[in-house]
């Protein structure tokens, strides 16, 4: 027991011992540390503190110049010869509207004698249509279609992407296609796929816009058309069929 008792007052003493030498080993590190902060703040204040011009212009991003603020967001591409390649250009795009006249052209609502029906109650406006709408707009010779990708021929359809370029700017991007169903009709196919993209095209232009509005079409359909029951002669089924009421009966190979 009193080998107990002398181990338990050396293992006390030592406790002491360590914390006494640990306290007196910090005191001595914080002293030195608090040294080493001294001097090296008394150091820096001999270096002269930065200058608000300085420290501002590190920190504030400067304004634009006026050149760079006149770049058009859609950069202009050029072709070797130097013209504007319209397969890859944004020339123009938004840039500012067209003047009123030409405006008041391309909106104005259509002649309803201008409108056709096909027999499954789709209306549409004939392509050339739109041409003559440009031409008034625009003169012959002011606008065009330019070509932005290869022509896509599928099995059973073809398709190109079109810019509509009018005054010397892009103003809509639209792909067309065309269905053909003979190898030989694909010269024709790509023509109506042309056709096909100028009339998507006109659309951001406001042209025949009442064609896309549900209201303008049934009240044109109630007011200019009719449904009727016709007979698919070879085969002697019936179907309903749509027409203008304007026009003449189904013919061949159906029967009213």
């Amino acid at each position: 027991m009193a080998g107990v008792g002398m181990q338990r007052i050396f293992i006390s003493s030592s406790k002491r011992l360590f914390f006494q030498h640990s306290s007196v080993t910090s005191w001595r590190l914080n002293a030195h540390v608090g040294r080493r902060i001294l001097a090296t703040a008394t150091y820096n204040t001999s270096v002269p503190p930065p200058s608000p011009a300085a420290s501002s212009s590190t920190t504030t991003p400067s304004s634009p110049t006026p050149a760079q603020a006149e770049t058009p967001y859609f950069p202009d591409v050029n072709a070797p010869d130097g013209s504007t390649d319209w397969s890859k250009s944004y020339s123009g795009l938004g840039v500012q509207p067209f003047p009123k006249e030409a405006a008041k052209i391309l909106q104005a609502p259509l002649d309803p004698m201008d409108i056709e029906m096909k027999p499954d109650g789709l209306i549409y406006l004939p392509e050339i249509k739109y041409r003559r709408i440009l031409n008034q707009a625009f003169g012959p010779g002011g606008w065009g279609l330019a070509p932005r990708s290869e022509t896509n021929v599928g099995p059973k359809i073809v398709s190109r992407e079109y810019g509509l370029v009018c005054l010397g700017r892009l103003v809509a991007i639209a792909r067309g296609e065309q269905e053909y169903f003979d190898p030989s009709g694909v010269s024709t196919a790509l023509e109506g796929c042309k056709s096909n993209a100028l009339m998507r095209c006109c659309k951001d232009l406001g042209i025949a816009s009442e064609l896309w509005d549900p209201r303008f079409i049934r009240e044109f359909k109630a007011k200019f058309c009719v449904e009727v029951f016709a007979e698919h002669l070879p085969t002697k089924k019936k179907k309903k069929l749509w027409r203008r009421k304007d026009q003449p009966k189904f013919g061949y190979p159906y029967q009213e």
